[in-house]
């Protein structure tokens, strides 16, 4: 009896330092993921700034010049034959961007 309570207490023992090292393991990667993404003052890191996609879905509030910078793009209009007024953009308007540099 005395021993198999021993060794019930060393199974729990074992089972607890393994949960408290995978809570200290999740922390850890919790903290290292946030800092990846965010620089220590706040500004979005390079992963969140990266090249927009080959077609790209104009969002509200956005223009072309906005979008051109954001992608790098300062063709949109040239590559975009139905666009016939750049100032006439609106959320959900299909384009294609062909990135001339890489962020």
């Amino acid at each position: 009896m005395m021993k198999s309570i021993k060794t019930l207490i060393a199974i729990v023992d074992a089972a607890s330092l393994y949960c408290a090292m995978v809570v200290l393991g999740l922390l850890l990667i919790s903290s290292l993921k946030e800092n990846y993404y965010y620089s220590t003052d706040g500004a979005v890191n390079h992963f969140l700034n990266r090249p927009c996609d080959e077609i790209y879905v104009v969002g509200e509030g956005e223009t072309l010049h906005t979008i051109s910078d954001k992608c790098g793009d300062p063709y949109i209009v040239e590559r975009n034959p139905h666009i016939h007024d750049p100032d006439d953009v609106f959320p959900g308007l299909v384009i294609k961007i062909t990135p001339s540099y890489t962020s």
